[in-house]
């Protein structure tokens, strides 16, 4: 699933092809599941005519900002991305959405396992329900422990919960407990002070990073993270434990092992996390 480096590079890929300030024309929905809570028909009523005033991201949400105060959500789950073609352009088998841009270019948006989704209704209300960014200046090591104390949780599974913070996923969260040297199935509020300030330094430090090289990319196949350009993530090259069980730590040479935390794929150094 595209977690926060991902989607951001996404929104940035959107903002970089000139779709801010340009016009929805038409849209096309070739599979009605991809639409939350609206008819098809409403859904392309609603948007026909809507001036794309913003793109920005909230967690793992790209967040439309179109005029009349209007607020589209996309979340592409697990396989969803965007890749922007000509209109005369033959449709893929997974285009499922397609947007007619100034009645010039369409932005179609591709999905093979078809889990993800898009939202017009509440959706303020939906993002006000998820944690902080772990990258704003408001998120502190102090807001992280005060977070943690409230809490009575592995690490691995409340790291994962978009209500505590958002943004984060598999990949990101096994790379963070590893850089801090914490084990997954630590109990929240049993972590000291240092312990916290090493962990709200490595969700930042390995988040950056991540954003750095534009993401990760896992494998080849079609249902893997590509951006809007079509590029791969280059932060595969840059991870310490995720799926690198049987390999070596970079740390400390031992042998990396994956378990199973809250019904989550899970990779750790069993020497350098306690």
């Amino acid at each position: 699933m595209p977690e926060l480096p991902e989607v951001q590079t996404v929104v940035n890929d959107l903002v970089a092809a000139g779709l801010v300030g340009q016009t929805i024309t038409d849209v096309h929905i070739r599979w009605p599941g991809s639409i939350a809570g609206l008819k098809p028909d409403s859904f392309r009523q609603t948007l026909t005519g809507r001036r794309i005033e913003s793109i920005q991201r909230r967690a793992k949400f790209i967040v439309w900002h179109l005029d009349n105060q209007l607020t589209m959500l996309t979340h592409l789950r697990m396989t969803g991305r965007f890749h922007l073609t000509a209109l005369e352009a033959a449709y893929g088998k997974h285009d499922h959405v397609a947007f007619t841009i100034n009645r010039q270019r369409q932005l179609r948006y591709q999905d093979t396992r078809k889990f993800g989704r898009f939202y017009l209704t509440d959706s303020e209300a939906r993002l006000n329900r998820l944690g902080p960014e772990p990258l704003s200046r408001q998120f502190t090591a102090r807001k992280l422990g005060q977070r943690l104390a409230t809490h009575r949780r592995q690490l691995k599974p409340l790291l994962l919960d978009q209500h505590f913070l958002a943004g984060l996923g598999n990949i990101y969260v096994d790379e963070a407990l590893w850089d801090a040297g914490l084990h997954p199935v630590r109990s929240s509020e049993k972590l000291t002070a240092s312990e916290i300030r090493r962990l709200h330094r490595s969700i930042r430090k390995v988040l950056r990073r991540g954003l750095r090289n534009l993401g990760t990319t896992l494998g080849t196949g079609a249902t893997t993270f590509y951006s809007v350009a079509g590029n791969r993530g280059r932060n595969r090259d840059e991870l310490k434990v995720f799926r690198r069980n049987g390999k070596h730590c970079p740390r400390c040479r031992k042998i990396i092992t994956r378990l199973v935390v809250g019904q989550r794929s899970t990779h750790v150094c069993e020497a350098c996390q306690k």
